[in-house]
């Protein structure tokens, strides 16, 4: 069993350096979590069938149908491409899992990459599975989301159709719990020589995250359940303005400085004084500031309808209010919060272009680690057979020529 490589420097940027991963998958959540862990330091070994996985060409596609998608999470992966229905190709994907020592996957229900599979090879094997249930049952984060009540609380106020979110914030939060999930079981096996079995079920995420935010507890502690209320902000003050040029912004008071400084920058401190008053509320309470929101709207309305985009955001900017206009994605793109934040930087990638790509998103001692170029199908199944399981070059041509593995992705 060949041990797991030694780390000959000792960046701190690259924590996890020397470890090597194996990631079978598709979607969101263990691409993530492979290209979190590849930021770290990791050599991560993305493994998918001849002709690639069901994200090789999802859209975002550019001109030539290169998926922009792919290259998003796939950043600074090797990548192998094997015949997984063929018993020879499967026996070389289980001798990459056993050489390096872990596996993350989403692709379930597979018995050759199995933990019982795979712990005969591997005794200290880390081996990490994404499923959509804990019950076994399949789901993805859109159909989880549908089941646990976010749809219905999303969206106008006066809406009774569900609303979906375009953000999949349950794949994310799945990805970034099995990249933690990885880096806690590789400190145990460095502690203790024991490998892991570790499941994460999709649903479960988004359900400790209800539970965790209070929306489920609600529920069950004071029998009421979420109300939908647009773009209002539950429990405290927020709410959505439009400029008198047309401008919305999103406008944020969540202490009393920051109530105080919003009346006095409306010029609404003695109506918000008065209506106090009239309502027999306290507005130094967050929670009575929520309860009649609208009307505090009402007040705050006026001046934003009265004054420019530019005369709002220089008159906020010298509050403690906390703000923002609404940006589109293309206004973003351009915005100097991409063009000059060190989390960005220049990447060329193959088949996509030159763009300002994110890194590691968490700076280690001041340095961002940057982004590196996601490969195309198959582009390192040569060089991964060879270092890792130390195959020679006909033997590499040989599996090639029997469709055993591909050796490049010239064919789409």
């Amino acid at each position: 069993m060949a041990e797991p490589v030694a780390s000959s420097n000792h960046d701190p940027t690259r924590p996890l350096a020397g470890t090597r991963i194996i990631e079978i998958s598709s979607f969101v959540a263990v691409p993530l979590a492979g290209m979190t862990l590849a930021q770290l330091g990791a050599e991560v070994v993305r493994v998918d069938p001849v002709g690639g996985a069901a994200d090789y060409h999802r859209w975002p596609v550019t001109a030539d149908g290169d998926s922009i998608y792919w290259a998003g999470l796939n950043k600074g992966k090797r990548s192998v491409a094997a015949d997984m229905r063929s018993p020879e190709g499967r026996r070389l994907v289980q001798q990459l899992i056993a050489e390096s020592g872990v596996l993350i996957t989403n692709v379930t229900g597979r018995q050759w990459h199995s933990y019982e599979e795979l712990v005969p090879l591997r005794p200290d094997l880390i081996h990490v599975e994404v499923s959509g249930r804990a019950d076994g049952g399949t789901a993805v984060d859109y159909t989880v989301n549908a089941a646990l009540g976010f749809p219905l609380v999303t969206g106008p106020a006066e809406l009774s159709t569900p609303v979906n979110h375009v953000l999949p914030a349950w794949d994310v939060s799945c990805g970034l719990y099995v990249a933690l999930a990885v880096s806690a079981a590789l400190r145990h096996r460095d502690a203790t020589g024991a490998g892991a079995r570790i499941g994460v079920p999709l649903e479960n995420v988004a359900l400790a995250t209800a539970g965790n935010l209070g929306f489920l507890t609600e529920v069950m502690i004071n029998g009421t359940s979420r109300e939908r209320l647009g773009n209002s902000l539950f429990g405290t003050y927020g709410q959505n303005f439009t400029s008198s040029d047309g401008v919305s912004f999103m406008v944020v008071a969540l202490t009393g400085r920051h109530f105080r400084d919003l009346t006095e920058v409306t010029g609404t401190t003695k109506a918000v004084a008065a209506l106090a008053e009239t309502l027999g509320a306290d507005f130094t309470d967050e929670g009575q500031r929520y309860i009649h929101r609208d009307a505090l709207t009402g007040l705050f309305t006026l001046w934003f309808c009265e004054h420019t985009a530019d005369e709002i955001a220089d008159a906020l900017s010298g509050t403690s209010v906390l703000w923002q206009r609404y940006r589109s994605f293309a206004e973003t793109a351009i915005d100097t919060r991409v063009t000059e934040n060190p989390l960005f930087t220049p990447l060329e990638q193959p088949r996509i272009g030159r763009y300002l790509a994110p890194g590691l998103p968490v700076s280690i001692g001041g340095v961002y680690p940057p982004a590196a170029a996601a490969p195309a199908l198959g582009d390192d199944t040569a060089a991964v057979l060879a270092e890792h399981l130390g195959l020679s070059a006909d033997q590499i041509e040989a599996l090639a020529e029997s469709g055993t593995v591909a050796t490049s992705s010239a064919k789409r």
